[in-house]
């Protein structure tokens, strides 16, 4: 696998990343704003999900090697 293919992956899982987040976001805004407690709550389970992959990718890249 050529390294730009590494790098659009990563850059891809990055940036599904972030938009789990938003997405997230979105849903507790919406769940906030109905007092829908269950949408809040999902999208509070949206933002925990996505902070944990952004850690793991930020582990990986600590351990890959620099050029």
């Amino acid at each position: 696998m050529a390294l730009n293919d590494r790098s659009r992956r990563r850059a891809r899982n990055k940036t599904r990343n972030k938009a789990q987040e938003l997405k997230g976001q979105i849903k507790e805004a919406a769940g906030r704003a109905t007092g829908n407690r269950r949408l809040k709550a999902q999208g509070r389970a949206d933002q925990t999900k996505a902070h944990l992959k952004q850690a793991a990718e930020k582990i990986k890249d600590a351990f890959r090697p620099k050029r």
